[in-house]
């Protein structure tokens, strides 16, 4: 009897660092809860981070484009431009606000929202546009800042799957290297267990605005006045994140390039094994992008043999995980719509993600590839 290969997972977090550490002086200390040193320490690193004055961590990813959405005043009667293809947690943060979401489809060189429908989705009742770095890949943020400078429109970076990843801006003939989170007026992390870096659950919010920090810390916190204690002024929310899950981003942090580096050389290794098999499409790169290959994801096209959900079903028969690309919003049961997505709709048939984990081994990247190939 063939013996069955050792699972092969799509996401694998690595928490041989100082998270144990960390989390025992949490619990020796009693500090569990919303309230602790680790809380403000992971806010400070991160912002510095990523590029930002500040950073406000919250309870997880989702929390954290609902609550910049209300801090930036978006509600009734609004409209926020989001890309068709992402995961559903970017429509639903606006849908909580009472706004209407927009869908845009992708550019398909960057998979992010296209530049080139942006402009004509803009109404009288446009407030804002969440920009999603879509598997670690930048969008296209130099065509994107001026649409939304000519209309004043707000930028909310959802970068839930892109911790690092950067693009370079021109600026005054000089050209700038910055992170995502860093460039529009907020930016939006996830820490879930699968991400760049994890805190289980949490997110986190990155801005240089210090009067919308203020007003957001005090949301995220029931509504309470940061000077009185007890006294609401508004009506805010539970978004805390606790005192452990940031003893666990602390440490997450402290790796973190480590991590990238080793998401790179993932890359580099499917991509020399993947870029010679007809129809299989290897994860692009353009010039003024740094990805960080959160997922590393291939399309999978004519004449290649096998349909992108059939190569799924065999590599799963090999005890190997992959994922589909998320389905198009405008497809979705809450959201269904009718317009032309041409490329939102190409790139969620077609899409693979195969594993992605650090931890990774060359071994099992030629595993993966020769089955793929097998198939051409």
């Amino acid at each position: 009897m063939k013996q069955k290969r050792a699972f092969i997972p799509i996401a694998h977090p690595d928490l041989h660092g100082n998270e144990a550490k960390y989390v025992e002086s949490c619990l020796s200390s009693s500090w569990i809860s919303s309230k602790g040193n680790f809380i403000t320490k992971f806010e400070e690193q991160f912002a510095k981070y990523i590029g930002t004055k500040y950073a406000i961590a919250v309870s997880n990813g989702t929390v954290a484009l609902h609550l910049s959405l209300v801090g930036l005043g978006i509600g009734k009667g609004d409209e926020v431009l989001i890309p068709d293809l992402t995961f559903v947690a970017t429509a639903n943060a606006v849908t909580f606000t009472g706004a209407t979401p927009v869908f845009i489809d992708v550019d398909d060189s960057s998979w992010g929202i296209s530049p080139q429908m942006l402009e004509k989705k803009v109404t009288k009742h446009t407030k804002a546009i969440i920009v999603v770095h879509l598997y670690g890949r930048p969008a296209d943020m130099e065509s994107i800042i001026p649409i939304a400078q000519k209309f004043n429109l707000k930028i909310i970076e959802d970068a839930a799957e892109a911790h690092g990843a950067e693009v370079s801006l021109k600026n005054k003939n000089k050209t700038n290297w910055k992170k995502v989170g860093s460039i529009g007026d907020v930016g939006c992390f996830s820490f879930y267990g699968n991400k760049i870096i994890t805190t289980g659950e949490g997110g986190m919010i990155t801005t240089n605005n210090s009067s919308l920090v203020e007003k957001m810390r005090m949301l995220r916190n029931h509504g309470q006045d940061l000077k009185r204690q007890y006294y609401h002024s508004v009506v805010g929310f539970n978004y805390r994140m606790t005192n452990i899950q940031a003893a666990l981003g602390c440490a997450q942090l402290e790796r973190i390039d480590q991590f990238l580096q080793k998401r790179v050389l993932i890359a580099q290794k499917y991509t020399m094994k993947l870029k010679d098999i007809p129809g299989i499409i290897p994860h692009p790169r353009k010039a003024g992008e740094r990805s960080v290959y959160w997922m590393y994801s291939i399309l999978v096209r004519k004449p290649y043999s096998l349909t992108s959900d059939k190569l799924m079903k065999n590599l799963g028969k090999e005890n190997i995980e992959t994922r589909p690309f998320f389905y198009p919003l405008h497809i979705l049961p809450p959201y269904r719509m009718k317009g032309e997505f041409p490329v939102s709709n190409y790139l969620s048939r077609h899409g693979v993600s195969l594993p992605s984990s650090v931890f990774l081994r060359n071994e099992e990247i030629e595993v993966i590839a020769a089955i793929i190939r097998k198939y051409a």
